[in-house]
């Protein structure tokens, strides 16, 4: 099998994309909010339109995806994100954008399930490591450097163009892999039972999301998680949901998607703390701010593509392991800073961290990927993208919560931190110790993609 790189370099830069449009459009909303004549609150739909889809499209689409052509749904994917960035930059008034923006979230998911497939299909097991810590690196630093680089569009070109940058990076995707992507079938569409499947998990996730979201500014909110549990319950019972959790089992990935959860839980607490805490109780300027939290961006740059060599060298799961560690250490390091912080002493923590990030990113998404049967790995995919998301969520809502328990100032920053470092810190037995695997079962035939 040759290897191609042109593919995995495809996955990357749609990776970077995605997460780039997770955060950068949150510093325009007081400007869209100012320009299309809205409420504070229905601005906010300009970023919860995208994410809300996102997750909650991604375990049916996952089961989809399996049995169906990944070349055409990925250009379909690609063109659908760029088309609904270009109605969101010319939205007129508040339903169009949130339109515009559900469908290029609806996009945004095809695309975060099958990043992890191209790459595995690209290359030889050899050097799936270093394949796989290319999007493994590329999708944090777009969600990091989102808020900068919007940030830079506003004040020189304005709001629309947070919706416009990514235009020309789908445009050049699309050239390349028309190209480059191999002709693996014709897509099929879904059928009855996948899109009651959809509607069910859609409808699930998006309440639970909400609650997490919202919760942290109205404790109320989380009342709404209730509500999630009977439709999750019956897809999970159902056909839909049986042959995922299925795949789970036999495969003993359970504890490494717990371990993705508590990283992403504890990446999002940390950077959610650190930034809130050294604008609003050490006076540190937004720009001196943005920097000092660069540092975790750069350790991962750094050290993606050496922990993709060496996982492909001495085993996935001892690079895991060791890069979990290393970022549980960083932000342990954060606790002990008293009540004054200086943005280098802040910095170098957050490097570490950053380092630890990086080197175990590529190796557990090559861990989790090379264990998924050939013809599920769309779905093993998927779960661990929810995985992802649901840590990004989930962590700075209890971070909120640590802070306000704690009390404002340095006591709730470090109880933020704690948690943070606590989460990363989980995350190292789950990831150092395989899952128990279990024979699946069959799956019934009536569990199909199309009718």
């Amino acid at each position: 099998m040759r290897d191609r790189w042109v593919l995995v370099a495809v996955a990357g830069a749609l990776s970077f994309v995605a997460m780039l449009d997770m955060n950068i459009v949150n510093v325009a909303l007081a400007d869209i909010s100012a320009a299309l004549h809205i409420p504070s609150a229905t601005a906010q739909w300009a970023a919860l339109g995208y994410q809300l889809p996102v997750v909650a499209l991604l375990l049916p689409l996952g089961r989809w995806l399996d049995g169906t052509g990944a070349r055409p749904a990925l250009l379909a994917a690609t063109a659908g994100f760029a088309l609904c960035g270009a109605l969101a930059a010319l939205s007129p008034w508040a339903a169009w954008l949130i339109a515009a923006r559900i469908g290029q979230g609806a996009c945004a998911a095809v695309l975060f399930v099958l990043m992890p497939v191209l790459v595995i299909r690209a290359v030889r097991p050899a050097v799936r490591g270093r394949a796989m810590s290319v999007p493994a690196t590329l999708g944090p630093l777009g969600a990091v450097t989102g808020p900068a680089v919007g940030g830079l569009l506003l004040d020189h070109l304005g709001w629309r163009w947070v919706f416009l940058v990514k235009i020309p990076f789908c445009l050049l995707v699309l050239a390349v892999a028309w190209k480059a992507m191999p002709d693996d079938g014709a897509s099929r569409p879904p059928g009855r039972r996948a899109l009651a499947d959809a509607l069910s998990v859609a409808g699930g996730l998006a309440a639970l999301l909400l609650a997490l979201t919202l919760g942290a500014e109205e404790a109320a909110w989380f009342l709404l998680a209730a509500a999630a549990v009977p439709p999750l319950w019956w897809w999970l019972r159902g056909p839909g949901g049986r042959p995922v959790t299925g795949v789970l089992r036999a495969t003993g990935l359970f504890r490494a998607h717990g371990a993705v959860l508590a990283l992403g839980a504890g990446f999002a607490a940390m950077h959610y703390v650190v930034a809130l805490h050294l604008q609003q109780d050490e006076g540190v300027s937004a720009t001196a701010t943005g920097l000092t939290v660069l540092a975790f961006p750069l350790g991962m740059a750094l050290a993606g593509p050496l922990g993709g060599r060496l996982a492909d060298r001495y085993g996935s799961r001892r690079i895991a392991t060791t890069g979990a560690a290393l970022t549980a250490a960083g932000l342990f390091l954060l606790i002990p800073l008293g009540d004054v912080w200086s943005p280098p002493d802040v910095a170098w923590r957050l490097a570490l961290a950053g380092l630890g990030m990086g080197l175990g990113g590529g190796p557990t998404q090559a861990l989790l990927m090379g264990a998924a049967p050939p013809d599920r790995a769309a779905t093993v995919g998927s779960t661990v993208q929810v995985a992802r998301s649901l840590g990004f969520t989930l962590g700075p809502a209890l971070a909120t919560a640590a802070w306000t328990l704690a009390g404002s100032g340095g006591d709730g920053a470090r109880a933020g931190l704690a948690l943070a470092a606590g989460a990363a810190c989980l995350a190292v037995p789950l990831l150092a110790r395989p899952g128990r695997r279990v024979a699946a079962a069959p799956e019934r035939t009536t569990d199909t993609v199309s009718t």
